[in-house]
């Protein structure tokens, strides 16, 4: 009896280390792990500014680069956090929906700047065999031409969300019904079929549709107008969001879409709008990319989808605001890695970042809360 009594103890000792060393534990473990990286990666870039490897000057750039990365990766990222928050399902067309609005954005803006000196098939970019009308020549600056600029951008935004809602109403809306797995099959398929129909009308090639714009101060206008334009964007949605009547029934939707359907909040009316902001956002984005970046091709949106999911997820999925945060961190991770990384690796350490955050913290930086 007393051996039974003295296993008892020792069954009871073994269960309460097992306790100790819960799941918990261990994420406790890793958050350590990436709190003490993150304190010898600062002591690292001490070392380096006091030996002269690097200087103060360009880790001021790498950290405005990393924010100018997060606003365009925000502003799309918010979008595919909105469908998903609303309609519960992971879209991955949503990468394509980028590319239509740097394609429909910029063949708006050479329309417009260029009006006279090339064809008109150059300038809007379809099928053209040179490459596009040369940038110098149109002259796209954004001091050189702000108005083929702004309506560019305007075009961007409202020809992305004319697709986006024939999609919803030619796919996805017949498809609510079957849940988000079968919805997000279907993405991937609309996706593939939107790329290849922008490659038959744009063709395949990666062309440069930009030119240098000039300096104010040690930033480009270019890098400024896409900084203040999303910036903008972002705190308009946040006013949306919280002060209007369109805003909560959004959220309250995303909370509980039975509920809001049996309170009288028309529903389908909040999924239109849902595309709309999220499609208009994802179209500025791939616009404003195009405008740091200088050029444009059919994979822009496809590549970067990548990057716009792990900002989603790290924030914390569903959660709109959590994007924002998640997007801030990726940015800057990308870029401030650049101090050891080679540039082909950069994006390797975000998304390594978001795996370490999300073993001890599962449901992204805020938490999961869906629209708070």
């Amino acid at each position: 009896m007393g051996e039974n009594l003295s296993g008892g103890r020792i069954s009871d000792s073994a269960s309460a280390v097992r306790d100790r060393l819960s799941p918990t534990s261990g994420a406790d473990i890793v958050g350590l792990f990436v709190a003490l990286l993150m304190v010898l990666l600062v002591l690292d870039i001490v070392r380096q500014l006091v030996t002269g490897e690097i200087t103060f000057t360009s880790i001021l750039e790498y950290l405005w680069w990393g924010l100018r990365d997060a606003m365009y990766i925000a502003l799309a990222a918010v979008g595919l956090s909105m469908t998903y928050s609303i309609l519960r399902f992971a879209n991955f067309s949503h990468g394509d929906l980028i590319t239509t609005g740097a394609f429909g954005g910029w063949a708006a803006a050479y329309l417009v700047g260029g009006w006279g000196i090339a064809s008109v098939g150059e300038l809007v970019l379809v099928r053209a065999t040179s490459g596009g009308v040369s940038p110098g020549e149109v002259g796209l600056q954004v001091f050189a031409s702000p108005v083929a600029i702004l309506i560019g951008m305007v075009v961007a935004g409202a020809v992305t969300v004319l697709v986006a809602l024939a999609i919803d109403q030619l796919v996805y809306k017949r498809m609510r019904d079957q849940g988000g797995i079968s919805m997000l099959i279907a993405s991937v398929g609309v996706a593939l079929a939107l790329r290849y129909s922008l490659a038959v009308i744009f063709t395949n090639r990666k062309r440069g549709v930009t030119a240098s714009a000039p300096d104010v101060g040690p930033f480009t206008a270019h890098e400024l107008t896409l900084v203040l334009i999303a910036f903008a964007l972002i705190v308009g949605l946040h006013l949306l969001l919280q002060r209007t009547k369109l805003g909560k029934s959004m959220r309250a939707m995303a909370d509980n879409k039975d509920l809001a359907l049996i309170t009288g909040i028309p529903t389908e009316r909040v999924i239109t709008a849902t595309w709309i902001i999220g499609a208009a956002f994802a179209g500025i984005s791939g616009y404003l990319i195009v405008l740091d970046r200088g050029s444009v091709s059919i994979n822009l949106g496809w590549f970067l989808l990548l990057l716009i999911f792990a900002a989603v997820i790290l924030g914390g999925i569903g959660s709109i605001y959590g994007a924002l945060v998640g997007s801030l961190v990726i940015g800057m991770t990308v870029n401030v890695s650049l101090i050891w990384l080679p540039s082909d690796l950069a994006n390797v350490s975000a998304f390594i970042l978001m795996i370490l955050i999300l073993v001890f913290k599962p449901n992204g930086l805020l938490g999961g809360v869906e629209t708070a």
